[in-house]
């Protein structure tokens, strides 16, 4: 760090007093990470021409891009042995980050181990948490029931899910790096839990394992979390958790419609150069592209302040959903639960209360295209697709009426994300797949018929896995079948599908308690292949039914 030397350094011997001193003219303390070093006074213009000359040298000369400072707090030390005893800390903190940025310029900076007030406007990122560790409490020597600062997955989750409102707003939040490697002591279900809070909070996405090292297994976990999407989660029990101290509930939602309502209401304003008559297919991919690039924009492409900074932008035809995880922090196995209807996304709620909408991002054409019978469109339960597990259930409409919770029993430390999707029982839908974390974020399209789907699967690299789709019946009572159902993928026909649930859905009609008739459906389990060659046919399935 710029602000830090080593106390056998020659800049330590030749600049004694660049070095802040405590009231009583020692050196002043810095803390302890493996060795003591000395922090260099920001209020001295000697030490901060070093430190711009240092970090100037660095990105002109160096040519790095990318910088990580750590232990920023050195400048800003306790103590009146400082070059000018007129300025505060929280000035001398303040000097310091100007001196990085004005001889960074546009290099992305990464701020850590700073009074994180002082660093707003002047870092891109900043570490949020303390720093992850090979274990989940502090490992000995270390005390074990320090768990809030010193390194350790478990006090880097709590940090980055507390801290997880700061994301994309003051910066974009750093959770430190998620440990894969087999050398540590952690669990497979505790490295899925971290990079669950990682992609559900949508800050960056760092790995520090050496690659070539790490199994299978535990890549595919880092593989389904990636491209993160940019999208902030929000803890619904920030201030109320009972789980371990640690919020346990995010809820996030997917949408189609968010991409041609962003492009129609202020994306398309602040990109120029749109011609007014492109279509609303090209602004909804041009939209989509828009959003998916906050996560990574400082200029903020997305009101920080919006619903939309909560809601991953999809594919058209996909529809609108939400995506929730529940994580058990205790030490035990433990039930979780919340209410459904804290898990449907607000504007349904709204319609589902009232009979009108409420909310400027759903319109009653929003309604008919999401349920295409008349006076069936709000009544027909939810497909509920857990991610980690791959496992689908039909939930129904009175579980959301009688306000019934979502009970899940999880081990220690895990972490389940779930997708919660307004079943329409006519027509072909998409609950998810193995893919990635978002269920919908891989796809590139998603088109129907009465007698036909496709898929097309992003192809910007290669990925293999399932996808689930729901394919509808017939109604009544008879036996739901797909004797004439063909699958293919990539162009060629595929004997790799089954049949994973046959969900019969019950319709109710407007204030009737019980179902008024019957839809039977199948849940079809399809192994899918990309080669990432961006080539056509790459990533494209048929269905034929």
């Amino acid at each position: 760090a710029p602000f830090a030397c080593d106390k056998g350094s020659k800049l330590a011997k030749g600049h004694p007093d660049w070095i802040i001193r405590n009231d009583k003219g020692r050196v002043a303390n810095s803390a302890h990470c493996g060795k003591y070093f000395y922090g260099l006074d920001a209020t001295n213009p000697a030490v901060r021409k070093h430190v711009y000359d240092t970090i100037r040298r660095a990105v002109k000369d160096w040519g790095f891009e990318v910088l990580k400072l750590d232990f920023l707090y050195a400048c800003c030390l306790s103590g009146n042995g400082k070059y000018d005893n007129t300025m505060s800390r929280a000035e001398a903190m303040y000097l310091g980050f100007r001196t990085i940025r004005a001889a960074a310029g546009d290099a992305f900076i990464i701020g850590c181990g700073s009074p994180l007030g002082s660093a707003i406007g002047f870092v891109d990122g900043m570490r949020v948490s303390c720093d992850t560790g090979p274990t989940w409490y502090p490992a000995f020597p270390l005390p074990w029931w320090d768990n809030g600062t010193l390194p350790a997955l478990r006090g880097m989750l709590r940090n980055t899910l507390s801290r997880a409102v700061l994301g994309h707003r003051w910066w974009h939040n750093d959770p430190d790096c998620i440990l894969l490697g087999e050398s540590t002591k952690l669990t497979d279900v505790e490295v899925v839990s971290a990079a669950s809070i990682v992609a559900m909070t949508g800050g960056m996405f760092l790995l520090s394992d050496d690659m070539e090292k790490v199994s299978e297994s535990r890549l595919s976990v880092a593989k389904k979390i990636f491209p993160l999407t940019g999208v902030t989660a929000v803890p619904l029990d920030l201030h109320s958790a009972q789980n371990g101290g640690m919020p346990s509930i995010l809820r996030a939602w997917c949408s189609d419609e968010s991409t041609v309502i962003n492009a129609q209401q202020k994306e398309v304003r602040k990109t120029e150069g749109l011609p007014s008559s492109w279509s609303s297919d090209m602004l909804r991919e041009q939209a989509s592209k828009l959003e998916c690039e906050v996560g990574y924009s400082p200029g903020m492409i997305m009101n920080p302040y919006s619903r939309e900074r909560s809601c991953f932008a999809v594919a058209p035809g996909l529809g609108t959903w939400t995506v929730v995880s529940l994580s058990n922090w205790m030490d035990h196995s433990n039930k979780l639960s919340v209410s459904f209807s804290a898990l449907i996304w607000h504007s349904y709620q709204d319609y589902l209360s009232t009979g009108t909408p409420t909310s400027k991002e759903i319109t009653g054409d929003t309604i008919e295209r999401v349920f295409d019978t008349p006076g069936e469109q709000t009544e027909s339960g939810f497909h509920v697709f857990s991610f980690w597990e791959s496992k689908y259930s039909w939930v129904p409409h009175q579980a959301l009426v009688g306000n019934d919770p979502l009970v899940k029993k999880l081990a220690p430390h895990e972490t389940e994300i779930f997708h919660i999707k307004p079943a329409n029982p006519t027509r072909p839908q998409y609950i998810g797949s193995d893919l990635h974390f978002s269920c919908g974020f891989e796809v590139q399209n998603f088109e129907w018929s009465e007698r036909s789907v496709k898929i097309e699967l992003k192809n910007d690299y290669e990925k293999k896995g399932s996808i689930f789709v729901y394919l509808p019946g017939g109604r009544g009572d008879g036996e739901n079948k797909l004797e004439n159902l063909s699958i293919t993928v990539n162009g060629t026909v595929t004997p790799d599908w089954c049949v994973i649930a046959k969900p019969k859905i019950g319709v109710h009609s407007a204030g009737s308690p019980k179902p008024t008739h019957y839809y039977h459906g199948n849940i079809v389990k399809v192994q899918v292949s990309v080669a990432g060659s961006s080539g056509d046919g790459d990533g494209i399935v048929h269905f034929n039914f």
